[in-house]
């Protein structure tokens, strides 16, 4: 049984002269390629063996020859002395088509079903062998959740976000209005009559106004909500049996009416008021600017939306 405090003082260097003797099978060749003396050969394959509390090798001729148990670690210990020279041959390094990077997105659930599908896609043709997560974005704490690493960026509306944190808008989006089929406002929806009409709106928040009630705000304005959900597909399916209105932004509500047993009962119209458009932008922290693989991630998320 080996010293398990012995091994957490291990010399690592001592694991090059073990590999070139096991591989050699002879002191002289070790210290050659090594660059060192035979001395230092024998003095260092002395400490290895105190440190394992195994002989390792045992002379035949002028063959160094592996000990059983040499004989069953020394692959393992050899492998893993390749893979860590390999890593640190390319620290710094991307390479899409082969990295097993783990990538985190903060996103708004609501944007999952546009973004992350396309994503995927995209990931798997360009970096097949990557993995991302998407994670809830808390915009009170996010310069600390980019600057943590616990999210590699994020992809929310426009924030008053200030360095560390970087930033780039992606999407000026506008809003539209999802209705049933023979809605009384279906071919006459005027401003006087959308804020006549009962709203469902949707905001995962315990409170607070969502963002398209914070723009009427703005300029004065004010709807009545009759419903508050927390799912843009609850509150779509609401829309079916009632007389409730929804507005979304433009990009979501595509994605609403695209993907649904519901879509042939609700129509897209129009804004009939003029609303600000919605930013979308892309956060991430100046400290993960260089870095090549967000930096590659990045630049995938960001060529992905500008085409939605």
């Amino acid at each position: 049984m080996t010293d398990v405090t012995k091994i957490q003082q291990l010399d690592l260097n001592l694991l090059k002269v073990f590999e070139s003797i096991y591989q050699e099978q002879n002191m002289s060749r070790t210290a050659e390629l090594l660059h060192i003396t035979p001395s230092a050969v024998s003095h260092a394959l002395k400490r290895l063996r105190e440190y394992l509390g195994d002989p390792l090798f045992q002379r035949s001729n002028n063959r160094m020859l592996p000990t059983p148990a040499c004989q069953r670690m020394a692959p393992q210990i050899i492998d893993n002395l390749t893979r860590l020279r390999q890593i640190l041959q390319h620290w710094g390094e991307f390479q899409a088509l082969t990295s097993q990077h783990h990538f985190r997105l903060g996103i708004h659930y609501a944007l999952e079903p546009s973004i992350l599908p396309k994503l995927a896609k995209k990931l798997a043709k360009l970096a097949p062998n990557t993995t991302f997560s998407s994670v809830k974005v808390d915009r009170e704490n996010l310069t600390r959740e980019l600057g943590a690493g616990h999210i590699d960026m994020a992809f929310d509306v426009a924030l008053p976000i200030k360095p560390p944190v970087l930033h780039t808008k992606l999407i000026d989006g506008e809003f539209c209005v999802l209705m049933r089929k023979g809605h009384p406002f279906e071919s006459n929806l005027t401003e006087k009559s959308y804020f006549a009409a009962k709203h469902i709106g949707v905001s995962n928040r315990p409170s607070g106004d969502a963002a398209e009630d914070i723009l009427f705000q703005q300029q004065g304005l004010s709807r009545h909500i009759s419903i508050r959900c927390q799912n843009y597909y609850a509150a779509k399916a609401m829309l079916i049996e009632s007389d409730y209105l929804l507005t979304v932004p433009y990009m979501l509500g595509k994605e609403l009416m695209a993907d649904s047993h519901l879509t042939n009962g609700l129509i897209e119209v129009r804004m009939p008021v003029q609303l600000t458009n919605i930013e979308t932008h892309l956060y991430w922290h100046k400290n993960t600017q260089d870095d090549e693989a967000l930096s590659w991630f990045r630049s995938a998320v960001q060529s992905l939306l500008q085409t939605l």
